[in-house]
């Protein structure tokens, strides 16, 4: 009873919400708090599930120091799985991002997680989507452990998300909004490990989904040759984020820690100004944008809302690579270049791709919406073929320019009493009630009044490249004669104290305690990732027996699942209920059994029974 009572209020009040966003570096981190992110996450060092996106402990310091500003907040991933000597190397790791203020750790590992416990670290804890976030129970158990934060499974739908809220409504939950999709469940992907020895769960996805693959029967009948099988379009729940929001989603994530600065830049201030119709934020400052976000105009594979609702066509069988945006259908071929119908501008050296071609535009007119494209090489055209654009260059300039991110502020002119003496004063309150006074020292009253507050007032409105715009102004008593200069050095002295106590009196949020508590399952095998010997007595203490190391540790010789997903094959040839077997063979004619798993609306590749790894790969690479 008292769940649904916390449900219902939940829903019922405006909340607060937190868009954060992925950063590859320390100049990315930044842009994205300027463009509006509450938070922003990136990688260490090691240890992070992208580990082509590393950063030095000095680089993360001026990040926080920068986002700390804003009250943005600075995660830092820690979620691949440990090997004993590498478990040490990430407390190691761990003790110095909490000595440096960051607001949280994001983990999969969970003998890290009983090392934090012992080492009594009081960073707070995020658990990855890379521990499978997708069963109820499972989160009750993370939740009684008493972490922070879990980010749930991608694969997950509204009613879902809102039934894991109604039994967790003190854990705050977080899913992804945009970005790239892993066709897998986070964490329960081995066939980049099988087929090449990188590892998934170790930050070396080969990505293999991306792959091209022929789909069969099992008597070698070809269904389909030679297509990119488990390449799924892009997420983007745009559409649905007041649904989130209310079905309990407190943090929104854009995926992208690989991704260039101007996709970052792009998205980030597209849901900044989508969630602010919705909810509050949970950072400070406005964002003055030099461009229109456009999530279509950045790299994208075609948009999918994936299971939020329904089983959408989520996949992608033309190409991995950008589609980008669509302009039109091709209405007349002239020679080389083609005709199309479209209101969209389009300007000589954007990149045009029809099918899976590409090329840069040489040369563009336009009478209307009827636009003549010269492309810069020979293509193969045809009437009706879909034109997209996946590089806007008039829109790329416009990116490169910076935005501006301040803080709200109210200034006041009062008169007030000190030891006995009238004095002046100048009062700052910004948008977070931070407040500051300070003295106006004068020797005699302006003698016209209404100019001298014109000028002032004119003066400390001039907030230019600085971290706060003024609000409003309130004069309640009279101004002395200040030259303009001296207004403006004490405008410069008053925003660097306001700003001083800002970051002074920011607090980074408590983690609960910790406490060893009964896991929801008896056994766990492979698929638990176990990795390290602390990983392993975790679970015993939890009263849950480990039957298999993760497969990093100890390659399975049974046959095992290489990966479960909710993108079924069957369903997209129309074959749900046809009794055939399939299969996908690989560029190397490696064959891989698929299985289906109907109930649940799930497909399963499988390593071949045969040849528990494939003959072209030398060894494991761990």
């Amino acid at each position: 009873m008292l769940n649904d009572m916390i449900f219902i209020q939940r829903k019922e009040i405006n909340l607060l919400t937190e868009l954060l966003a992925p950063a590859k570096d320390k100049n990315t981190a930044i842009e994205a708090i300027n463009c509006g992110a509450d938070a922003v996450y990136m990688g260490a060092a090691n240890f992070g599930a992208r580990k082509n996106a590393p950063n030095s402990i000095e680089d993360i310091k001026e990040v926080i120091n920068y986002a700390h500003k804003y009250r943005v907040k600075v995660f830092i991933t820690v979620n691949t799985i440990l090997d004993n000597n590498e478990l040490e190397q990430a407390v190691k790791l761990v003790k110095e991002l909490d000595s440096i203020g960051v607001d949280a750790i994001i983990i999969q590992d969970l003998g890290l997680l009983k090392r934090i416990m012992e080492e009594n670290i009081s960073i707070p804890i995020h658990i990855s989507t890379q521990c499978d976030n997708r069963d109820i129970e499972k989160i009750k158990f993370f939740n009684k452990l008493g972490v922070s934060r879990v980010v749930l499974a991608r694969e997950l739908s509204i009613k879902q998300i809102e039934q894991i809220h109604k039994a967790n409504p003190d854990l705050e939950l977080e899913a992804f909004v945009h970005g790239a999709l892993c066709v897998s469940y986070s964490g329960q992907c081995y066939l980049s490990h099988y087929i090449g020895g990188r590892s998934a769960n170790k930050g070396e996805c080969a990505q293999p989904c991306r792959k091209k693959y022929t789909l069969e029967d099992c008597n070698g009948k070809i269904i389909a040759k030679d297509f990119p099988a488990l390449c799924l379009k892009d997420f983007n729940a745009s559409k649905h984020l007041k649904q989130m929001i209310d079905a309990g989603i407190f943090s929104f994530k854009i995926e992208g820690r690989l991704k260039e600065k101007n996709y970052v830049k792009n998205i980030t201030a597209y849901y900044r100004q989508e969630l602010d119709k919705y909810s509050d934020k949970t950072s400070s400052g406005r964002c003055l944008y030099p461009f229109t976000p456009n999530p279509e105009k950045s790299f994208n594979r075609g948009f999918t809302d994936y299971f939020l609702e329904k089983r959408t066509n989520c996949f992608n069988f033309v190409s991995p690579k950008s589609r980008g945006e669509y302009l039109g259908e091709i209405t007349e071929i002239k020679g080389d270049c083609f005709v199309l119908n479209t209101n969209k501008e389009i300007h000589a050296q954007d990149g045009i791709t029809i099918n899976e071609e590409g090329c840069l535009v040489n040369k563009v007119l336009a009478e209307g919406n009827k636009v003549t494209v010269y492309p810069a090489k020979k293509l193969d055209l045809k009437i009706g073929a879909k034109v997209y654009r996946n590089i806007d260059v008039k829109f790329e300039k416009e990116l490169l320019s910076p935005v501006k991110r301040q803080i709200g502020v109210g200034v006041g002119v009062n008169e007030g009493v000190n030891e006995g003496a009238e004095e002046l004063r100048l009062v700052l309150t910004d948008e977070d009630n931070v407040s500051i006074t300070l003295p106006i020292l004068y020797e005699e009253v302006a003698n016209n009044q209404e100019k001298m507050k014109e000028t002032f007032i004119k003066q400390f409105s001039k907030t230019g490249n600085s971290d706060f715009y003024i609000k409003n102004n309130e004069i309640n008593a009279q101004l002395p004669f200040i030259p303009v200069s001296a207004i403006n050095e004490l405008r410069r002295k008053a925003f660097d104290i306001l700003m001083e106590k800002r970051v002074k009196n920011y607090k980074r949020a408590a983690q609960k305690p910790l406490k060893i508590v009964p896991y929801y399952l008896q056994e766990v095998d492979y698929r638990a990732n176990v990795y390290n010997d602390k990983a392993k007595s975790f679970y015993e203490e939890c009263g849950c027996k480990v039957t298999e190391p993760a497969v990093e540790a100890e390659q399975p010789t049974h046959e095992y699942e290489l990966m479960r997903t909710k993108h079924c094959l069957k369903y997209a040839f129309k074959m749900c209920k046809s009794p055939v077997s399939l299969r996908l063979r690989d560029e190397y004619n490696q064959i891989y059994p698929l299985k289906f798993d109907c109930e649940h609306c799930e497909m399963v590749i499988h390593s071949p029974a045969r040849h528990p790894v494939p003959p072209h790969r030398s060894k494991p690479q761990l």
